[in-house]
């Protein structure tokens, strides 16, 4: 724990104070955060990221967490001897490579989360796409960037049909944490890797979330000069779209962030998970942590 014996008395309280406003509007809230980044790997950061979840459980709102795991599946392959393979970002999921997908998210990584969670005194569930029939897919058709004729065969890669929250709702009902893999499945019992980003994006529409929260490894969305934009409609978003200020890995991030801000979700948050409680701060203070997207 860090020590904050130094901190007078007074500015304790009013630090307590500040998060009360916050606390009262989002109670009964649900809260679909996507869990990425260096924040997965920094054991620090991941005690962090479980005390806030808990915290956010216990003064009343609804944590809804979703992972990715792309290094620890990177790690998993190159320890068989395969190397991933990426067509315009997105993993080429060959059977093996899914298995492999399988293991590391619904099993190690998973429980890693579900544990540390625990520990912090939260009660998580983990959860995939199938349970509860939570996430069917199909597989994903990819059109080529430059070519709008050429298709590409990213194997069991997963574009969603449909969420059905009922499991999500359950557990949050009986005051559980849940915790999702990106893993959907088809129509004959196939599994599909899926982006996180894109379930999180989904869900929170779905569930009709309160706010869709994204952990990354950058502090926002920057401007063309590099500074933080702390606070964007979605109408700006489609302008830094078209003028090529959002470009390259931050683009299936925002173009999710953007579906779901205007399908419902009052509020997305895209903040620096290498920040030290940087959800607490986001969601629980005044002070901008990261790029907000608001749905008007």
């Amino acid at each position: 724990m860090t020590d904050l014996s130094n901190i007078a008395p007074r500015d304790k309280a009013e630090i307590l104070a500040q998060a009360l406003p916050y606390i009262r509007q989002f109670h009964g809230k649900t809260m679909v955060i996507k869990y990425g980044g260096n924040a997965m790997t920094d054991p620090e950061l991941q005690a962090d990221f479980a005390e806030d979840v808990v915290l956010l459980k216990l003064v009343g709102m609804n944590p809804v967490v979703v992972h990715g795991g792309g290094p620890q599946i990177e790690a998993a392959l190159g320890r068989l001897g395969k190397k991933g393979e990426f067509i315009q970002g997105m993993r080429v999921t060959d059977a093996e490579t899914m298995e492999v997908v399988e293991w590391v998210l619904a099993g190690e990584v998973q429980q890693d989360i579900v544990g540390l969670i625990n520990q912090a005194g939260g009660k998580a569930v983990g959860l995939t796409g199938r349970d509860g029939g939570l996430i069917r897919a199909q597989k994903l058709k990819m059109v080529d960037n430059v070519d709008p004729n050429k298709q590409h065969d990213v194997g069991q890669v997963g574009d969603i049909v449909a969420i059905d929250p009922a499991v999500v709702k359950a557990l949050q009902d009986d005051q559980f944490i849940p915790v999702i893999s990106p893993i959907g499945f088809g129509t004959e019992n196939e599994s599909y890797n899926i982006n996180a980003d894109v379930v999180a994006g989904k869900l929170a529409t779905v569930l009709q979330a309160e706010k869709l929260v994204l952990l990354t490894n950058t502090p926002g969305v920057l401007d063309k000069t590099g500074k933080l934009l702390t606070d964007l409609t979605a109408r700006e978003i489609d302008q830094l779209f078209a003028d090529g200020t959002i470009s390259g890995g931050m683009l299936p991030k925002i173009s999710g962030a953007l579906d779901a801000a205007k399908n419902g979700v009052n509020s997305v948050h895209i903040i620096d998970g290498r920040v030290p409680h940087a959800m607490l701060l986001e969601i629980l203070t005044d002070q901008a942590y990261g790029t907000m997207i608001r749905s008007h």
